[in-house]
């Protein structure tokens, strides 16, 4: 097994990804090269976690962790955009910004861990 996939930041992650690319499909055509790409791209970047976890010291595992963070933020933001027009019904929605919230949670533990352990 490899490092990152012993992360429960990471497996959430790619749980949330297939479900983000599930939701997305139901999105209109003419979202394709705007919200829906910004919100899959954004969600993909949960592969951040598996670039960091690779990195050869925990030091240097700290920016990718925080482009986890940067793209979570981005991501709840799109979220928020695609329910306000009905691109995404208010179950789907609810449930999309639990689970991104967990993982969210999981992410700011895991830059603290990260951080105490380089000091």
């Amino acid at each position: 097994m490899r490092p990152h996939q012993k992360l429960a930041a990471w497996s959430k992650g790619v749980d949330l990804v297939i479900d983000l690319y599930k939701a997305t499909d139901r999105f209109p055509k003419e979202e394709r090269f705007g919200l829906t790409s910004q919100i899959r791209r954004a969600a993909v970047s949960a592969s951040n976690l598996a670039e960091g976890a690779g990195r050869h010291s925990r030091k240097e595992f700290g920016h990718p962790i925080s482009n986890a963070q940067g793209s979570a933020s981005e991501l709840e933001t799109e979220l928020i955009i695609a329910y306000r027009p009905g691109f995404l019904s208010e179950t789907a929605f609810a449930e999309l910004m639990a689970k991104l919230e967990r993982i969210g949670r999981l992410i700011t533990g895991l830059s603290r861990q990260i951080r105490e352990a380089t000091v």
